[in-house]
């Protein structure tokens, strides 16, 4: 089959499963926001144990397995389904829509929640070495970041600026 004709079919289909994919990526998101908003709590309690300690090997695993276990895998869910709904709004109404201003604001607040998400794995890996990065009121006040940035995300998306 030729690349174009089964990229039509692909967009064929979530063109017509678009509330399936959309429900989804809500899904996805939810779980990859809770992890976002967890994280960095965890690193609150973490700076308090002692390198080497058991519950610095206790926070270590917790940390490890809440990144592997819930947050990657649901950002990677969250981004493909998201492209999947950028296809099909594509599809629907022309690729013009990404420079609207809502959907802008949306694309970066994205790769500011990804690039956190890329700091707090980062941070993660210096903490399971026992080197802790930032003091506990750092984290505290951190901790805030992914809740205001889906914020941002959310009010463009469902207001789209009231622009319509």
């Amino acid at each position: 089959m030729p690349p174009s004709r089964r990229s039509r079919r692909v967009t064929d289909f979530l063109v017509a499963h678009f509330n399936l994919v959309r429900g989804l990526h809500i899904l996805s998101a939810i779980a990859f926001m809770a992890g976002m908003l967890y994280l960095p709590r965890l690193f609150v309690y973490h700076s308090k144990a002692a390198p080497g300690s058991e519950m610095h090997e206790t926070f270590t695993v917790m940390e490890r397995r809440l990144l592997r276990g819930i947050i990657n895998p649901a950002s990677i869910a969250t981004a493909l389904f998201g492209l999947g709904l950028i296809l099909a709004d594509a599809q629907i109404r022309g690729w013009s829509f990404l420079l609207e201003p809502w959907m802008a604001t949306k694309l970066v607040a994205l790769v500011g929640l990804y690039g956190f998400h890329g700091f707090l794995s980062a941070s993660r890996k210096k903490f399971e070495k026992g080197e802790y990065p930032r003091s506990e009121k750092f984290w505290r006040m951190v901790n805030e970041i992914p809740f205001v940035l889906a914020i941002v995300i959310v009010v463009s998306v469902t207001t789209k600026f009231l622009n319509h």
